[in-house]
């Protein structure tokens, strides 16, 4: 296949941004999205160009490194798909595709495709976590787990902090993420001791970095790689709401 590219180019945090055409030939349907982007890249190289700058990691949509808004959507087209989990089968030839980074204002871009997505990072510090005594393992079936429970827990668990569900809220929310990582500890027993404390403070972070109210557009479900429900923004709204009434 033969492709034309716009792709988001872009020297620093502070410097002006810009979409710079390019064309690549002899594509792979069978490559993946990435490996394009590396073809692309070497040739650049070769002829003594910048390569551009994007985030990978494990190129298994584990990671949740390979943040790319490809043709507005982000990962692209593909419904629970990264993008590095995306084949350039799902294009056809002569197509013009559009690459740009993340667009919300708590990840900056730092160059090209690359942004700094360390927000996320800091609202899981601020209370992602539960506190456990030191020692030796407990027997694993001493805490009994309800089955429903250890499923929705392992679902939740499931988000890979992406950042999928910011880029695509036209608010710039972080509430699917949050919501996510408390169903996750909430739902367990070795969470409860935290439940109320940790809604309050990871929202309290997510605020104090600059991400947007939620206004349940669904947009986030939909973009999110590994399919993170909504139902945890609404268990994450009964937790808050009982934490600031003291009930949690």
């Amino acid at each position: 296949m033969k492709l034309h590219l716009k792709i988001w180019r872009q020297d620093g945090p502070h410097a002006a941004g810009r979409f710079v055409d390019y064309a690549v030939d002899e594509v792979s349907p069978d490559v993946s999205f990435l490996e394009m982007l590396d073809v692309l890249n070497i040739s650049l190289v070769r002829r003594g160009e910048r390569p551009i700058e994007f985030d990978h990691d494990c190129r298994e949509g584990i990671c949740g490194s390979c943040s790319l808004v490809i043709n507005g959507s982000p990962h692209g087209a593909d419904t629970g798909t990264a993008t590095c989990q995306l084949h350039m089968r799902r294009f056809r030839d002569a197509d013009t595709i559009t690459i740009e980074p993340w667009r919300a204002k708590a990840f900056p871009v730092l160059r090209d495709l690359c942004t700094d997505r360390t927000a996320l990072d800091r609202v899981m510090a601020a209370g992602g976590f539960v506190s456990v005594n030191t020692g030796n393992a407990p027997e694993g079936n001493a805490l009994p787990v309800p089955h429903d429970a250890a499923e929705s827990a392992m679902d939740a668990a499931a988000c890979i902090g992406c950042g999928a569900c910011v880029a695509s809220c036209k608010n710039a929310s972080a509430m699917l993420f949050v919501a996510a990582k408390v169903s996750h500890l909430g739902r367990l027993p070795q969470g409860q001791a935290e439940r109320g404390s940790r809604a309050l403070s990871m929202v309290a972070a997510m605020d104090a970095e600059g991400f947007g109210a939620c206004s349940n557009t669904g947009s986030c479900e939909a973009a999110c790689p590994k399919e993170i429900r909504l139902e945890n923004i609404a268990r994450l709204n009964r937790d808050l709401l009982r934490a600031s009434l003291g009930m949690l």
